[in-house]
């Protein structure tokens, strides 16, 4: 074994790069454990990060690839408007600009810097789901949304927190203009509370090897997985590659919208080209160039790299373009609050359809790539406190050339898992009736998708209004190879009249005690021709 860059052993080197993954991992565990809402206890809506002085990624959680992307970038845009000089130990800084390194509204990033030896050396970051920033509809879901503005509370950088404890003029501004307040302010200690676990715990680290040492490692491990991504590239066949995927609609206007990638790869290197995707939508499916990047990195990670260490190093060998006034490069005063969770699977989708040509054995057909997100909210009158019920769903997996798709996972960008029925039934005025497979809705195959599920929800409160954010209603998940498509979502409102609707994959509805919401999650796609 060589010894590493600037007189570190690979040794120390790989003792720092584990003591900063568990860093990471511990903040997000902080905030699961301290955390008010479910969203974020239970369902796990949330994502932990670790940067260096100037921004670069150096560790990250097992979290969700759909916010791991944008951290780094989080800080790099935070230092341009908030110099080095400006911080001091103990502060916790507040953003969700989504130009900001961002990727939408609700989740919103708290930022520490972290000093050694007199100096800044880092950033703990921790991203957090919250169920309501504000905005004109309950949850901040807003489908039919025509600008930014009515999606919610739009936090420049805000100094929450110092050395000195809690800055109430700001916090008390933040939890004005949201709703549920009580369940916000214990959401922000959690996240405040994570940064500081883990300034206390890289202070240990700083403290047994030295600034020095760890700085010299972490440039170390930046340039191993440069060379390792390098290496991911170039067991890709070179060449140039097209593809591209629809989502079914943007909530206004009831037309698919296509994301269009050219992929370039040659000698270690890849250029991913959007200049082709669909200008900017009129509703909330646009996306920020960072989570393009955010899609790219998790892209080539499933496909090529799945054991890279992810940070900074990685996105070197990689050229993202995206166009300005594309749906992926927005003008800033349009929506996007559904582009975080549902645009950013498409460019995955497309990157993949892209790629079949050449690595169809490493991929997967398509499958519940959406949040399916349900959003219940309303008073619950059990104590008169508004409550917000944020529930995504999971659909079947796509087939692969050796297997069948397994049942109900959350394939590509999303990793959060489902709020058990007793949790939902003790904190909201919703009754679960019904959990089950969707049986047969898996596209037929030489090896077959996986089912999806079926969820019932009934309505316990006298008022609540229903938000969906789905796709994957129209466009079906694809088959591989000559697989069949899976079987898309639906939703069925059942009113306590008996009165049945169809709801669209983006609506707003209200509903009264004794309604039923029918949530019939997509299969997953087959993979190669069926038998026969």
């Amino acid at each position: 074994m060589t010894a590493a860059a600037d007189g570190v052993t690979p040794f120390t080197v790989e003792v720092i790069r584990n003591a900063l993954t568990a860093i990471a991992e511990e903040m997000s565990l902080v905030v699961m454990r301290s955390a008010r809402s479910p969203l974020l206890r239970e369902a796990g809506d949330l994502s932990s990060a670790l940067t260096d002085d100037s921004g670069d990624l150096i560790a990250q959680g097992r979290d969700i690839p759909a916010h791991l992307g944008v951290m780094g970038s989080t800080v790099q845009e935070f230092l341009k408007r908030v110099p080095p000089e400006r911080l001091s130990p103990g502060d916790v800084w507040f953003l969700n600009l989504p130009e900001m390194g961002g990727n939408h509204l609700p989740d919103v990033k708290a930022v520490r810097p972290i000093f050694a030896d007199g100096a800044l050396q880092a950033f703990a970051v921790s991203l957090a789901h919250w169920a309501d920033i504000g905005g004109a509809r309950p949850g901040s879901y807003v489908p039919d949304a025509r600008d930014a503005w009515q999606e919610g509370l739009r936090i420049a950088p805000l100094r929450v927190f110092t050395a000195d404890g809690t800055d109430r003029e700001k916090l008390e501004m933040i939890l004005a203009n949201v709703r549920g307040a009580r369940e916000r302010e214990g959401d922000i200690l959690a996240q405040m509370a994570s940064t500081r676990w883990a300034d206390g715990r890289l202070a240990e680290v700083f403290d047994r090897f030295g600034t020095a040492t760890v700085r010299a490692a972490i440039r170390d491990l930046h340039d191993q997985s440069e060379a390792e991504m390098r290496a991911a590239l170039r067991s890709l066949p070179p060449g140039v590659y097209e593809g591209e995927d629809w989502l079914d609609n943007d909530g206004v206007d009831d037309e698919r919208i296509a994301v269009r990638v050219r992929i370039e790869i040659a000698d270690g290197e890849a250029v991913f080209d959007f200049s082709a995707t669909d200008d900017a939508a009129r509703g909330p499916l646009n996306a920020t160039p960072f989570t393009a990047a955010a899609s790219v990195f998790y892209a080539i990670k499933a496909i090529a790299g799945p054991d890279v260490q992810p940070n900074a190093g990685c996105i070197r060998p990689v050229r993202i373009i995206t166009r300005p006034g594309s749906l992926l490069q927005p003008p800033l005063d349009r929506p996007l609050v559904g582009g975080n969770h549902e645009t950013s699977q498409r460019i995955v989708d497309a990157i993949f359809r892209a790629l079949e040509p050449v690595v169809a054995e490493r991929l997967s057909a398509g499958g519940s790539t959406t949040s399916g997100l349900l959003l219940f909210s309303g008073r619950d009158p059990r104590n008169g406190q508004w409550t917000t019920l944020y529930e995504a769903h999971g659909g079947g997996e796509g087939a692969r050339h050796d297997r069948p798709g397994g049942p109900v996972a959350r394939p590509h960008m999303s990793n959060v898992m489902n709020t058990p029925a007793e949790v939902i039934e003790a904190n909201y005025p919703v009754l679960i009736e019904r959990q089950a497979l969707r049986r047969g809705s898996g596209g037929a195959g030489a090896h077959r998708g996986g089912d999806g599920q079926v969820r019932i929800y009934r309505v316990l409160a006298p008022e609540m209004s229903l938000t969906t954010m789905v796709e994957r209603c129209i466009v079906p998940p694809y088959g591989l190879q000559g697989g069949d498509d899976g079987a898309t979502f639906r939703i069925t409102l059942e009113r306590a009249s008996g009165e049945h609707q169809v709801l669209p994959g983006k609506t707003h509805v209200q509903l009264y005690q004794g309604d039923r919401v029918i949530m019939e999650t997509s299969g997953g796609g087959g993979y190669g021709p069926p038998a026969g």
